[in-house]
């Protein structure tokens, strides 16, 4: 019990800051939404790609999955804010296990990721996006979330080694954007060159934008059950090693 205490009330606390600021809260969806409306008619008036009728709604997976990309792992940043303002020590001291802590953390950063995910989702909806299925959609937020949990394991295992806001984004930046060029998010990953290829399938974000495909427009390279399954290995694996390495985490 005390430690579903634990994990809500750090859930409810990242839920607060994230409505709390309407700036965070437009940053988040700004460039997401920059690529969705120009790219995709940009790209689809310009570049024909075969077997993609429609760009936009080939991109609007990717865009989705580049949003709760971005949102998740940039929320093992929580964890550097907290430890600077002695938040973070005032946790660890407490007879909890800290890996209810981790997850409490986890489990916030990833709702926000999923708020912005379906968000972006809606705005494509209303762009003439054509979904395939209601039943789809909802799937395609249950992939969402192991999208976020795999990521935000990455973010906290970052974060939990790294002491400053500035070492921690210059990583995570490093890191973000091959992650998501590489996944198939704006274009097709059929027909590339070999060793291109090769990097495209060891991303995990790969079977996350290739799981939403599936569930929104009905079409994916892989099968959902390989990409579902891909999936939530990585999120179990960031999970243990980011909940292992905060746990690690000196109180100073």
């Amino acid at each position: 019990m005390k430690a579903l205490q634990v994990i809500y009330t750090l859930w409810l606390r990242e839920m607060l800051r994230f409505m709390r600021s309407r700036s965070r809260m437009i940053g988040a969806i700004s460039m997401p939404l920059m690529f969705l409306i120009i790219l995709g008619p940009a790209f689809g008036s310009s570049l024909q790609f075969r077997g993609i009728p429609n760009y936009l709604d080939f991109l609007t997976p990717g865009i989705i999955g580049m949003t709760v990309l971005f949102a998740s792992m940039m929320g093992g940043v929580s964890i550097i804010w907290d430890r600077e303002f002695g938040f973070l020590k005032e946790i660890l001291v407490a007879p909890v296990n800290r890996f209810f802590v981790a997850l409490g953390k986890a489990i916030g950063g990833v709702t926000t990721a999923m708020i912005q995910g379906v968000l972006m989702m809606v705005i494509a909806g209303m762009m003439g996006v054509q979904y395939a299925s209601f039943y789809g959609a909802l799937l395609s937020i249950a992939v969402m979330f192991l999208i976020g949990l795999g990521f935000i394991g990455l973010g906290i295992a970052l974060a939990s080694k790294i002491e400053s806001h500035e070492g921690f984004q210059m990583v995570i930046s490093f890191l973000m954007l091959p992650i998501f060029f590489l996944s198939g998010a704006l274009f097709p990953i059929e027909g590339l060159p070999t060793w291109l290829e090769y990097l495209v399938y060891v991303d995990p974000l790969t079977y996350g934008v290739d799981a939403l495909r599936a569930c929104l427009l009905g079409t994916s390279t892989f099968p959902l059950t390989l990409n579902l399954f891909i999936i939530t290995g990585f999120a179990m694996i960031t999970i243990s090693i980011g909940a292992h390495l905060f746990d690690k985490t000196a109180i100073s």
